[in-house]
């Protein structure tokens, strides 16, 4: 009996540690649980880079909306369009890139260059350049300037929508609008400022800011017999159709469908980007 109680003990001394150590082991694998939970979860995405100065985006080929019905009378008749495949500018084109222009062509500065091509403006879009200048510009880019049907589209898509970003008014999230002092062109937003903006296929800016020059004479009562595929505007005329509001416009002028004429030696504070065919 004195050797059964002997060996008992002994075992139970045996038998303690093994059994005592089963916590440690599950504590361990929860602690390499937890660091596997943390490996498997997904990293946040990094934040989206924008586009690079002088990037293109892709307008695919197909029909649109072009016009208003709620328009004004040269907006009208509301009818679709075809286009086929292009190209636009993401962005504006900018003083910085405009001077790279003059450098290489030897041309004359459009009025106020010296205070416009400053460090501080060279990320804000050139003002101050008719159509020819436009045109000379977009050639020597090896791009061309927009029709407004390739503008509207590019600025509103295909669903009809009032401004590039959707049905909503303009906040000064969306464009910049509404201001009264040039303020040595540093009222103009840089490109790339207003995220919320965008128009359908990622293009900024077309809201506000400068008016854009686009390719087209203007003719008030064009839509009334405008071709449907490909329109490019009259083939003469002794205006210019531009686009897109600026920065002292109000709401209903920076309207995707809006159409505003000028001389097409003007320079009024107008501003372009370009496109290209594909």
């Amino acid at each position: 009996m004195r050797m059964m109680l002997m060996l008992v003990g002994m075992l139970g001394v045996a038998v303690y540690p093994a059994m005592a150590a089963a916590p440690v082991e599950k504590g361990a694998k929860e602690v390499v649980t937890g660091q596997k939970q943390v490996q498997d979860k997904p990293a946040a995405a990094p934040p989206q880079a924008q586009p690079q100065e002088g990037a293109m985006v892709v307008v695919p080929a197909g029909e649109f909306i072009m016009g208003s019905a709620a328009g004004d009378s040269d907006e009208q008749p509301e009818h679709k369009v075809y286009l086929d495949t292009f190209s636009m500018d993401v962005y504006e084109v900018t003083v910085g890139q405009y001077a790279a222009f003059l450098a290489a062509k030897g041309i004359d500065q459009p009025s106020d260059w010296k205070t416009m091509n400053q460090p501080a403006n060279q990320k804000r879009p050139i003002a101050n350049v008719d159509s020819t200048d436009a045109f000379l510009y977009c050639k020597w880019a090896g791009k061309r300037l927009p029709t407004e049907a390739e503008w509207e589209k590019a600025a509103r898509g295909t669903d009809g929508r009032i401004y590039p970003w959707g049905n909503d008014p303009p906040t000064p999230l969306h464009a910049n609008f509404g201001k009264s002092d040039w303020n040595n062109h540093g009222v103009l937003a840089t490109i790339g400022s207003f995220e919320a903006g965008k128009s359908p296929y990622g293009i900024y800016d077309m809201a506000g800011n400068v008016w854009e020059w686009v390719s087209d004479f203007y003719d008030y009562n064009y839509y009334k017999s405008s071709p449907s595929k490909n329109p490019i505007g009259p083939s003469t005329g002794g205006t210019r159709a531009i686009r897109g509001g600026a920065w002292n416009s109000n709401p209903r002028a920076m309207r995707s469908s809006n159409r505003s004429l000028i001389s097409p030696t003007d320079q009024g504070l107008n501003g372009f980007r370009c496109a290209k065919s594909q």
